[in-house]
């Protein structure tokens, strides 16, 4: 649009120069860069973010959360000061940094816990917050470096990530500082890997900045002076490199998202400030996009490549770009570690966790660094910054990560099997069970689907197929007590959720009265003590619309078995028809147990599936043995 001005068409209040690229939201428009921004600029920027597309974000106000963010790091922090008219955040200890160098770093807020997070002895001595994604004003920055060499330091280092703003803005600053007769020299982190040529604007600064924090805080604290400072940490910046991956983008608040992705669709290569990334890659499972990465980190005919070979020893960062779950975190730090290893690369120290984020872009960054015992020492060293995690000084690599499971205890002989059934008899109530719970997987799942995931059918089926590969191994079905206990066990491995629990909770405690005797008061004995069990940890009671609502039903006619003269079959077969009008009446129940109970009685209008399954198999267990002739 050559022909047309954009002040005509957002509010100079809409606009905020950011490190590298023009944000529109409301509220701020300082930090213009020097040389402006062409109108066919703004024009992609308007449709991407105009304020009145905006994400969700909690927030007091656009305008003042980077304000409100750092203020409640400090709050909560009391090593923490605010500098005083500024968006600075300095150790409050800085009387005891006298004769010492002082770090300085920071950026464009949105980055949380960076930069704030890494102020602490042995790490950063202060930091300068511009406002999301946008570089610090040059008078805060000029600030900082004055509080801190007035505190009675020796020099300043400013760790700067290479973004245009962030060098122009803390540049300048040195230079004012210099003119005023204070010493500060700058050291500017690229570690960007995603580009393969050299760009003009060299690599941007990414999660491996904050190991350029460690090891300076490290240096610092040795009492090393500034110019061996920034000419050793000069040196360990150029043996690194971070790649990130995402499956979104992320939102500044006040805007929308800042590029879209289809559903089936990853960005490789992106940086930390919503822009997007070098590739689109269809969605793999997570080992096939971590080989991606380091196949492209450790390319040697990538120009921005880290020199890793077997035999390299690194440290590795899994940084969870703000999105991402702990879950997914995990299984990419398993994968990370265990493909460099398959390289023949030694993992010496991995970090896992947010560092560097995107506000709450879902992806993560790769981070490696190349090292040798001196660095490791440095990332070693003792810092109080909150935001660095706790690591035990030992490698990665080469530790055993397994211990061998503990022995199972020799078996007692236990009473074999009485009351009228037999080993024979009990394979077949077994694999009847089985079947019957594998029909009703859907049907159970469609119940469970109006109170629950819907996964009670395919929970109780998983169960059944445990069951069904057990008995093929032709284990002995003597002992009711043992067999109730392997079915413990297994069920407690193989089913899963609550149910698996509540089950095995139940078996173990049946288990145990049938050690001594299995006729059928111990069998009614049996079923108390597993309801019992049941209710202790599970915390239902008869009417909580639960599968105990179909086995206590039944239990009530079991008491019967305690009577002289009791026979099997008659008692079994009304424990059914109980249990089955018990599972069927809690459809008209209240919930007061389970997921279920968060739910609206008047959205639950199908019988409980948990009682409904253990209906099923109280019918199971009647049906065989009345085909047996107990």
């Amino acid at each position: 649009m050559p022909s047309t001005d954009f002040r005509t068409i957002i509010p100079a209040s809409h606009i905020t120069w950011g490190c590298c690229c023009l944000y529109f939201r409301p509220g701020s428009s300082q930090d213009r860069p020097p040389g402006g921004i062409s109108e066919q600029k703004c024009e992609l920027s308007l449709f991407q973010n105009f304020p009145t597309m905006s994400s969700k974000k909690m927030v007091n106000s656009v305008e003042g959360c980077a304000d409100d963010a750092l203020a409640g790091l400090v709050a909560s922090n009391p090593d923490l000061q605010l500098l005083q008219g500024h968006r600075v955040a300095l150790r409050s200890d800085l009387d005891t940094l006298k004769g010492r160098v002082a770090l300085l770093s920071g950026g464009g807020s949105g980055h949380e816990p960076a930069h704030a997070g890494f102020i602490g002895k042995g790490m950063l001595t202060g930091v300068i917050a511009g406002s999301v994604f946008a570089s610090p004003p040059v008078g805060s920055i000029l600030a900082a470096i004055r509080a801190v060499a007035q505190a009675g330091t020796v020099g300043t280092l400013l760790i700067v990530k290479n973004y245009t703003g962030d060098r122009l803005n803390f540049g300048l600053a040195m230079e004012q500082a210099k003119a005023e007769g204070i010493s500060v020299e700058m050291v500017i982190v690229e570690d960007d890997s995603a580009f393969t040529v050299l760009k003009k604007a060299g690599r941007r600064g990414l999660c491996g900045t904050v190991l350029i924090h460690k090891v300076a805080g490290a240096l610092a604290e040795e009492g090393m002076g500034l110019e061996e400072i920034t000419k050793r940490v000069s040196v360990i910046a150029k043996t690194m490199g971070t790649l990130g991956v995402s499956l979104s983008s992320c939102s500044v608040p006040g805007a929308t998202h800042t590029f879209e992705l289809a559903a089936d669709e990853i960005e490789l290569g992106l940086g930390i400030h919503g822009e997007a990334g070098v590739r689109r890659i269809k969605i793999a499972p997570v080992d096939q996009i971590v080989t991606l990465m380091l196949d492209h980190m450790t390319n040697t005919s990538n120009i921005f490549h880290v020199p890793v070979r077997s035999g390299s020893s690194v440290v590795l960062i899994v940084n969870n770009l703000g999105g991402l779950s702990f879950l997914e975190l995990g299984i990419i730090a398993d994968a990370a570690i265990r493909l460099l290893e398959g390289r023949g690369v030694k993992v010496a120290r991995a970090l896992v966790g947010t560092f560097m984020s995107a506000l709450e872009m879902p992806g993560v960054s790769l981070t490696l660094m190349l090292v040798d015992e001196p660095v490791l020492k440095l990332i070693d060293a003792e810092t109080t910054a909150k935001a660095w995690p706790h690591m035990a000084k030992v490698s990665v690599t080469g530790r055993k990560r397994i211990r061998a499971a503990p022995t199972e205890p020799p078996e007692a002989p236990e009473a074999t099997a009485a009351g009228g059934v037999t080993s024979k008899q009990m394979a077949l109530v077994l694999d009847r069970i089985c079947t019957t719970l594998i029909g009703l997987e859907e049907h159970l799942n469609a119940l469970d689907r109006a109170a629950g995931d819907g996964d009670c059918g395919s929970t109780h089926s998983r169960a059944a197929k445990a069951i069904q590969g057990w008995l093929k191994e032709g284990p002995s079905l003597t002992s009711p007590a043992q067999v109730l206990s392997r079915l413990s066990v297994l069920l407690l491995e193989r089913m899963g959720g609550s149910s698996g629990a509540l089950y095995g909770l139940f078996l173990t405690a049946a288990a145990q009265p049938l050690k001594a005797k299995t006729d059928l008061p111990t069998w009614s004995a049996a079923m108390d003590a597993g309801l019992e069990s049941m209710q202790k940890y599970g915390k239902a009671a008869p009417g909580d619309r639960t599968m105990l609502d179909s086995l206590w039903a039944a239990a009530q006619e079991f008491q019967a078995w305690k009577s002289p003269g009791a026979s099997l079959l008659p008692v079994l077969t009304k424990a059914v028809k109980s249990a089955e009008a018990a599972a069927e009446a809690t459809k008209n129940m209240e919930a007061g147990a389970g997921r279920a109970s968060y739910i609206s009685s008047a959205q639950l209008d199908q019988p409980d599936p948990g009682a409904v399954a253990a209906a099923a198999i109280f019918r199971a267990i009647l049906e065989v043995l009345q085909t047996q002739g107990a």
